[in-house]
């Protein structure tokens, strides 16, 4: 049964009138402002996004498939303290990550040690092996990782899944952070709220790192996007735009010689980084999916010669399998020689005889998830679900057992929400994002929290109802700058902010 005592970020277990000591001040903020003056502050922000055209895709349905994400003024905060643990596990996952992608293109030395069943790998829609034997400029395969995690107690954080493709969210994280500047500037007062801002320059400087050999010095860089019907367009023209770069499409590139150009009015200009929000499967019509439209044809071809370089690699979705996260555990410890110390929730795989039975069992129970499904879909939530759902679910789990996981229910983190019966508790992921180029990973100081919106729900994706929240992660360097305090002048230069 799903635990009803979640914990709450902001209340703790004592309610609104004795929240956790850190947080008193947006308890009393929460409560000393009117609804009314929350709803206005809404609106303002919905009106903001919709002009914008911030929006996401609702697949399945035959109207209103392209929708403006909810959004909730009170922010869920991240203490210094906390922060810093969050950050150490991350980075560790993440250079874990990239090792594991290295080694199964390269050596293989994880399944020579028998680390992992080598049928994961080798049957895995995912595994690339177009792209095996490549090696991207300083070994990095997942340059921008988005690592989904939960929370359950004040000092319990889990790894829910590794985003390693084509990550979304770090526009909503970007778009949240400017409404609530204008709306709630008094929170930003009241706080010492690292900034977010620099984001932009950060991936910007990140893509001019792993420029290929020879075109360090100055690095012409492009966000590649299938095109304006694609449901994340606005994230790639917001982040072309803030990075100062062209954001093209596959028609404005070609490949001659294995060299990849830019059409431009002043003629073709020679392409060395391009951070692509193109699928693998429609990358190069001459190497996977002949027929994709959305490709350029020859770009593999580049890539391979090592004459540009792709973000995010080729290849790399396999991190993104929920059989390969089972593993991670393990994987950490294979590439690192020390402990995650982000651990991952409890899995059970059904591809193995006695978590399968469990799993059929208890389904009921559990959250059950094809491997490589996402968004909310392919999943089940068995308290949440009626019977007949259950039974139908089951049917699929036998039919191919080796494509589902499950895991326990866990009582998700609450954090106040504004709904229509007033702030209320609701349930909270948080996507972090972390940048990898030359040297250490980065951990951008902020991140996409996603809310359930329906009372009770654990399913906090946009396609399921789900909204967002602005992420506050504390500062405890007085000398640091707020975004408010660098707006009037004081303190450091952007560049020389924590976390931009």
């Amino acid at each position: 049964m799903v635990n009803t005592r979640a914990f709450d970020e902001i209340w703790g277990t004592g309610g609104p009138d004795a929240p956790r000591t850190e947080f008193a001040a947006l308890s009393r903020w929460i409560h000393d402002t009117p609804s009314a003056d929350l709803e206005r502050r809404l609106q303002s922000a919905e009106a903001t996004f919709r002009q914008l055209g911030i929006t996401f895709a609702v697949y399945g349905e035959k109207e209103a498939s392209e929708r403006i994400i909810p959004f909730d003024l009170v922010p869920r905060i991240f203490l210094p303290d906390e922060w810093r643990s969050l950050s150490e596990g991350l980075i560790q996952r993440v250079e874990a990550i990239n090792a594991f992608l290295n080694d199964i293109y390269g050596k293989r030395e994880i399944l020579k040690a028998g680390i992992i069943p080598p049928e994961l790998i080798f049957r895995n829609p995912q595994f690339r092996t177009e792209v095996a034997g490549i090696r991207p400029p300083h070994q990095v395969w997942a340059h921008i990782c988005g690592i989904d995690l939960i929370r359950t107690g004040p000092d319990e954080f889990f790894v829910l899944e590794d985003n390693a493709r084509t990550p979304s969210g770090v526009s909503y994280m970007l778009e949240n952070r400017e409404a609530m500047l204008r709306l709630c500037p008094e929170l930003f007062r009241e706080f010492r709220v690292a900034a977010v801002d620099g984001y932009p320059d950060m991936l910007h400087g990140t893509m001019r790192s792993v420029a290929p050999a020879g075109r360090e010095k100055d690095p012409l860089c492009v966000v590649l996007t299938p095109g304006h019907y694609n449901s994340a367009y606005y994230e790639h023209s917001y982040l072309a735009d803030a990075m100062g770069i062209e954001l093209v499409e596959p028609a404005d590139l070609l490949v001659d010689d294995d060299i990849v150009y830019m059409r431009t009015i002043g003629g073709y200009v020679r392409v060395d980084v391009i951070y692509r929000r193109v699928d693998d499967d429609f990358l190069d019509p001459l190497v996977f999916r002949p027929d994709s439209m959305l490709g350029v044809p020859g770009i593999m071809a580049a890539y391979r010669a090592g004459n540009v370089t792709l973000m995010n690699a080729p290849g790399n979705g396999i991190a993104d399998d929920k059989a390969i996260y089972s593993y991670m555990p393990e994987i950490v410890r294979f590439y690192t020689g020390k402990d995650a110390k982000l651990p991952n929730v409890e899995t059970y795989r059904c591809r193995e005889p006695d978590a399968y039975q469990y799993v059929l069992d208890h389904m009921h129970e559990l959250v059950v998830k094809l491997v490589d499904g996402s968004g909310g879909y392919g999943m089940l939530v068995g308290p949440a679900s009626t019977k007949a759902e259950v039974a139908e679910f089951r049917k699929a789990v036998e039919a191919q057992p080796e494509r589902y996981i499950a895991q326990p229910t866990l009582a998700l983190s609450t954090v106040p929400t504004f709904t229509d019966s007033g702030i209320a508790p609701r349930h909270v992921d948080f996507r972090p994002f972390v940048l990898t180029g030359k040297g250490k990973p980065q951990v951008v100081s902020g991140g996409l929290t996603r809310v359930a919106l329906k009372e009770g729900s654990l399913v906090v994706n946009s396609s399921q109802g789900g909204g967002t929240k602005d992420s506050f992660v504390l500062l405890d360097d007085p000398g640091t700058p707020t975004r408010s305090q660098r707006q009037s002048g004081g303190g450091r230069s952007q560049q020389q902010q924590q976390g931009g």
